[in-house]
């Protein structure tokens, strides 16, 4: 019998300062942190925030091994510069699932597989007919997305927008064309420490009367989330912590 994948959501407080931090268990319902303990294989976006979660896990439900004698092996990561090409073969990732072992798959932060890397493996497990189980847990998109006012029946991730700002000014407003066609929310993520940048270029580039949602650090203590129209923002600036992951949404 081949073992289950199984997709063990992470809390999403990387980047925040130790006395920021939720309890776990606060955050992570208890049967995914004692699946989570019993797990003695796993795929990682990052081995080593992978310990840091399992050593918050251990403090609720012992692990079933050690730390440091869990298996933990990192996705490959795409050579720099390498934005094409064939997809990685990662079926010898998943070979303790066809010895029979559960294997856990968790990414940096939220749901691994949702905006991650972590689908290739999924679609890798599909293929060799290994059982996949997602467990519940936050996904920093659908908080964002709930606690923005702005329309949850329609939306869309549309991921990073160009670091170049000719290049952002014109996606940016793309999007707005769009979500204004559709009625449409558009969900778009940034590395932290361009977090200023990016609603700096969000207030320069959208139209007065479209709205705008910025949801930061959710589910830590110093965590926010602030929804107005653009003209509203342009009045009364935020400015926005550079450590902390941070979802904007817009609609026209």
């Amino acid at each position: 019998m081949t073992g289950t994948l199984w997709l063990v959501p992470n809390t999403l407080d990387l980047g925040a300062e130790p006395g920021d931090l939720p309890d776990i268990a606060d955050i992570l319902p208890m049967g995914v942190l004692r699946t989570a303990a019993g797990l003695r294989h796993w795929i990682a976006e990052n081995a080593k925030t992978t310990r840091a979660l399992l050593k918050r896990v251990d403090a609720v439900v012992p692990l079933a091994l050690p730390l440091q004698q869990l298996a933990i092996v990192e996705l490959p990561r795409a050579p720099k510069g390498s934005s094409s090409g064939p997809a990685p073969d990662l079926s010898p990732l998943l070979r303790p699932a066809l010895e029979g072992h559960d294997i856990g798959l968790v990414c940096e932060a939220g749901l691994p597989a949702v905006a991650d890397p972590g689908a290739l493996v999924v679609l890798a497990a599909h293929a060799l007919h290994i059982a996949v189980v997602p467990l519940p847990g936050p996904s920093a998109l659908l908080l964002a997305l709930a606690a923005s006012g702005l329309n949850g029946q329609s939306f869309a991730f549309v991921g990073y927008v160009p670091a170049g700002a000719a290049e952002r000014t014109a996606r940016l407003r793309e999007l707005e064309t769009l979500s204004r066609r559709l009625g449409q929310t558009q969900l778009i993520i940034e590395t932290p420490y361009r977090n200023g940048t990016l609603l700096d270029a969000l207030l320069a580039s959208l139209q007065p009367k479209t709205r705008l949602s910025v949801s930061c650090g959710l589910t830590v203590r110093s965590g926010f989330t602030r929804s107005g129209t653009v003209e509203h923002w342009r009045a009364a600036p935020s400015a926005l912590p550079a450590n902390l992951p941070a979802v904007f949404a817009l609609l026209a």
